[in-house]
């Protein structure tokens, strides 16, 4: 017998988070924890199921391992069986935990990155079961990118 879907839906603040709010509808019908790591973002956004990470970057390697464990342990905690993120490193993050654990991981990365993909979009690829952007000219650059669309 199957478990219910449950879906972790992580970002960090700012325009990741934006992006995420406006996936929401396709989460109708199931349980969904939404991550991020401003506190303040549960309740201006209606949101009752609502989790905290801290936030990092590359230039922050302890904070980064910090991050990881804390992920690691929420992921433990909830046991999502789907986790998407729009990123940036909490939700890259949650992602590795969510794969490791036996989720499925789908990347969706941010629409400010025209040219490039992010640093963590880039390692998502190795790791996502879904890995997207949301501009059709970088599938041809990223072997497996795969374009649905924008949410912005």
């Amino acid at each position: 017998m199957s478990r219910k879907r449950k879906i972790m839906a992580v970002a960090s603040e700012g325009g990741h988070w934006i992006q995420l709010m406006r996936l929401r509808p396709a989460f109708e019908g199931a349980e969904v924890v939404y991550v991020s790591t401003n506190p303040a973002l549960a309740k201006a956004f209606g949101l009752t199921n609502f989790r905290l990470l801290p936030d990092a970057n590359l230039d922050e390697k302890l904070k980064l391992v910090w991050v990881l464990i804390k992920a690691l342990v929420l992921v433990i905690r909830e046991r999502p069986t789907h986790v998407i993120t729009t990123g940036a490193a909490p939700g890259f993050a949650v992602m590795l935990c969510g794969k490791v654990t036996g989720a499925k991981v789908i990347w969706v990365d941010s629409i400010a990155n025209a040219e490039e993909l992010s640093s963590a979009g880039r390692k998502a690829g190795k790791v996502a079961d879904h890995w997207l952007t949301q501009w059709e000219h970088l599938t041809d650059k990223y072997p497996g990118l795969e374009c649905k669309g924008r949410v912005i």
